[in-house]
């Protein structure tokens, strides 16, 4: 999405629209069209419930079948397509029920990487959030909401990292994969974006003061307002879908 110079949201830009064809490496093919349809899921791109279209996928990829069909498989495992018997494979819906319990689980996790970010993190991480946050809410008053949306992960993705704890990591990203799309769709609620922002920075002063407690506390909130937002968007779009 853009936002014109009223401030209003537009549509998104056309940076990894998956308009034109992408040419893979053939190294570990199947991993890049699945990190490429990933993208697209997670901006809407490819609708949740519609099913895939192999040739036009293919096509848009710039990979056979073969390729295309093992990465349909490592994002069934993120619970982001839908494999059927006889069928077509879809992208999977958000369900609704799960966001609550996803986005508690996360922020939980979150908690305790701030805790412990706040006490390891190094002068040299800490010094790239604050370039990280600058860059953030430059794209937040651009209207950049793709720029935006990658800068906030690289955030919370830092974050975890300077924890020390790979277990803790390793939660984080599987978790993390699950969540991508509906974080996404969040930022689009109404005032979400702008609270986000100063959230960030409320965030990254408490791990600037080694505080650890108010960091997590702080990133906790967050993460969990998040999954309200998406709530609320998903309650929204259930209620004007016609009757079947």
């Amino acid at each position: 999405m853009e936002v014109g110079e009223a401030g209003r949201v537009r549509k998104k830009s056309d940076v990894g629209t998956g308009r034109k064809t992408l040419k893979l490496k053939r190294t570990g093919l199947h991993e890049r069209a699945a990190a490429r349809m990933r993208a697209m899921i997670i901006r809407g791109e490819l609708a949740p419930g519609s099913p895939t279209q192999e040739t036009k996928l293919s096509k848009a990829l710039g990979v056979s079948r073969t390729p295309l069909r093992e990465a349909m498989k490592l994002l069934a495992a993120e619970g982001l397509v839908e494999l059927r018997p006889n069928r077509s494979p879809r992208i999977a819906d958000i369900e609704t029920d799960h966001v609550f319990e996803l986005f508690e689980a996360l922020a939980g996790i979150e908690r305790l990487a701030a805790e412990l970010a706040a006490q390891r993190a190094t002068e040299r991480e800490l010094q790239r959030l604050r370039l990280l946050q600058t860059r953030m809410e430059s794209h937040h008053r651009d209207g950049r909401l793709d720029d935006y949306f990658a800068i906030n992960g690289e955030i919370h993705g830092l974050i975890v990292r300077a924890a020390r704890n790979a277990p803790l990591r390793e939660a984080h990203e599987t978790l993390l994969s699950r969540a991508e799309r509906a974080r996404y769709l969040a930022l689009g609620a109404e005032r979400r974006w702008s609270n986000s922002v100063e959230e960030h920075a409320a965030i990254l002063a408490a791990l600037e003061i080694r505080d650890g407690e108010t960091a997590g506390r702080l990133l906790s909130a967050h993460v969990q307002r998040t999954g309200t937002a998406l709530w609320e968007v998903l309650a929204k779009t259930t209620r004007s879908r016609p009757a079947a």
